[in-house]
């Protein structure tokens, strides 16, 4: 699977019926799946749907859904209020001695309220299904739009982070393979520092003093650290290589590398070795800053 950020743009627009529509689509990085919806009135019922889904092509990122539609003016029916009608046509028998007995005319009803109501047309279950329908094609073809954009970033993000990894793979050999690491190198330093507090006191006990030194020695060994860093870099790169929502598997491992690095650099004894870790320290952020941005 494609590596996928969480940055993303798309819009479609459509019609159906008397209805023209438009849905507009917004993706930022997020620590979940955070869907916020802004549907019209009268289109409630497809909520979850869209949620459903969305969820089914996306595990991260904050995502804006919005849909506006308008609807082109149609057609005016009347209705008659029966009941009102035949109240006024029953009124008029009863005062038939008391008033003028020509006919009513039409335009006398219409302006008497309530017995005649302009309206349009109530929309046919059939026609509002058929529009739910057009509308939820789009939202698909909407949601495929942005994953394509997302995976296009991913693709360039997926460059730079291999990048990284290689120069941290690069830095960690160079530690590795750094002079003050070699056991003579190690060996020379230490008797020399033994000698110099030797020289210094009478007092102090030879054998425990070297007992001291090893274990200080054992403590600044940095062999652990290195291994596990080859261990993350090979284990980022297997990441980045299968695809897919790895974003969180991949922040976790930026954390333990800077773990290692930072271990590194406090136990370092060698001007080089500090160099290196501290480089390693700022390759490490830049690879967890762009770790945020994948899904």
């Amino acid at each position: 699977m494609p590596l996928q950020s969480m940055t993303g743009f798309a819009r479609r627009e459509g019609s159906s019926g008397r209805y023209r529509w438009a849905w507009e689509l917004r993706s930022v990085n997020g620590k979940g799946l955070d869907l916020r919806l802004r549907l019209p009135v009268g289109t409630e019922n497809i909520e979850a749907d869209v949620r459903k889904l969305a969820g089914e092509m996306f595990s991260r990122g904050n995502m804006q859904i919005g849909l506006s539609i308008s609807a082109s003016e149609a057609g005016v029916e009347t209705v008659v209020n029966q009941g009102a009608l035949a109240a006024v046509l029953s009124l008029r028998e009863q005062l038939a001695g008391m008033i003028d007995p020509a006919p009513l005319r039409l335009d006398t009803l219409l302006s008497v309220r309530g017995i005649v109501d302009f309206r349009e047309p109530e929309e046919k279950e059939v026609e509002r299904a058929a529009r739910d329908a057009d509308i939820m094609a789009a939202l698909r073809l909407a949601l495929h739009d942005i994953m394509l954009m997302r995976e296009t970033e991913g693709a360039a993000l997926r460059h730079v982070l291999l990048g990284q990894i290689a120069r941290i793979e690069e830095l960690a050999r160079t530690i590795e393979a750094d002079p003050s690491r070699s056991p003579e190198t190690i060996a020379a330093r230490l008797s020399h520092q033994v000698s110099l507090l030797m020289d210094g006191s009478v007092s102090l006990d030879r054998d425990r003093l070297y007992g001291e030194v090893a274990l200080l020695a054992a403590k600044a060994d940095i062999r652990e650290e290195i291994d596990r860093l080859h261990a993350h870099v090979a284990a980022a790169r297997d990441l980045i290589d299968k695809g897919g929502p790895v974003g969180r598997k991949l922040d976790f491992l930026s954390q333990e590398f800077n773990r290692e690095s930072n271990t590194i650099c406090s136990k370092s004894n060698s001007a080089t070795v500090t160099a290196a870790g501290i480089e390693l320290k700022v390759v490490i952020d830049r690879f967890r800053e762009q770790v945020q941005n994948l899904e």
